[in-house]
Parts: structure tokens; C-alpha cells; sequence
């Protein structure tokens, strides 16, 4: 596939914010948060709606820093790599963010069951289960893989996610969250 057909597939795919496969660095995510906030200016999406896009984008790209491994190494082979991507999609007048990466089933057995318990949740309850876990403490940036979930479902209208076995007890681990357009 040459670069033409590549941006020609993006915009086809309502992929006109941001795209990027790679090493995910804390510098990189500034960065990219930095563009996000431009094309959001420039397509004059509602400053609330950029906020949440910000958000989730900044939470799902700090996962992926935390938790990506390597394929074809050990339990414990740190990889911050990972696919991140923000578009519009016309149908539903939505925007959405998408992430992979790869995860050990370790890290797959902290994260399953909290977005397990999350999904059902009702806004309120969110809300409610984001207060007690600030309140208290626990999960708070220490990769527990909790109250950042909580922050994306507080801001999105949707989400969901799927764990692809790979070999060697690894886990594709794909997320996507929706953010209707106000």
C-alpha cells in the first residue's frame, strides 16, 4: 500500500484526527494531545466533546505505557507499543477512540474483571464507583487498571473491548469507546 492509498483509507474510515502505531512515550502522548487539540479547533468539535476525546485518549495511551508487552518474550517484557486512533464517524454523528496493544494474561486478569464490573454500570453508578475509588485511594496510577476506566466510561457513551489470545499467555487487547457529538 503506498501513503496515497493509506490516507485515502484513513479519511474513507473517518480516521481524520489522529493515527498512530508505535513506541508510546509520555513525551509522544503530549504531543499527540497537542495535534488532538488542533484538529478538534479546526473542525470545531464543542469543547466538551474535546475533553472527553483528550481524556480517554491521554488514559487509553497511559495503558498501553503500563501494560504492553512483548510477543515473543517473558511475562515480564515491557513493550509501550500499541495502536491509538481518533475519528469521526458521519453515520452516527459520533466520535470515537481506538486503541490495541499487547497484554500478558497476568495484566488481562487485573483488567478483565474491572471492565466486566463497569460495563453494566449505569452513569450514576460510575460516577459513584469513581468518588469511592478517588476517596480511598486505591488503583490510583499504579497500574491497577480501575479508576482510568472509570474516567473513560464517566466520558464516553459507549465502550467496548476484546481479548485476542496470542501465543506465549499474550492478549491483543483492543478497546474503543464512542462519544456522542453534542
Amino acid at each position: 500500500m503506498n501513503i496515497d492509498q493509506l490516507e485515502d483509507f484513513l479519511d474513507d474510515s473517518g480516521i481524520i484526527f489522529l493515527s498512530y502505531c508505535g513506541i508510546l512515550t509520555q513525551n509522544l502522548i503530549s504531543n499527540m494531545t497537542d495535534a488532538l487539540e488542533k484538529e478538534t479547533a479546526m473542525n470545531n468539535v464543542s469543547l466538551s466533546v474535546s475533553t472527553n476525546i483528550f481524556t480517554i485518549f491521554v488514559e487509553l495511551s497511559q495503558n498501553m505505557m503500563n501494560y504492553s508487552k512483548n510477543t515473543a518474550n517473558s511475562e515480564d517484557s515491557f513493550n509501550p507499543k500499541g495502536i491509538v486512533l481518533v475519528g469521526y464517524n458521519e453515520q452516527n454523528n459520533s466520535y470515537y477512540i481506538l486503541s490495541r496493544n499487547i497484554v500478558s494474561i497476568k495484566d488481562k486478569s487485573k483488567i478483565l474483571p474491572k471492565l466486566e464490573n463497569i460495563k453494566p454500570m449505569s452513569r450514576d453508578e460510575i460516577k459513584q464507583e469513581y468518588r469511592k475509588l478517588r476517596r480511598s485511594g486505591r488503583d490510583k496510577h499504579e497500574c491497577g487498571a480501575g479508576i482510568g476506566f472509570l474516567e473513560i466510561a464517566k466520558r464516553c457513551n459507549a465502550f467496548d473491548f476484546k481479548f485476542n489470545p496470542l501465543e506465549d499467555d499474550k492478549y491483543q487487547f483492543s478497546f474503543q469507546a464512542n462519544i456522542n457529538n453534542k
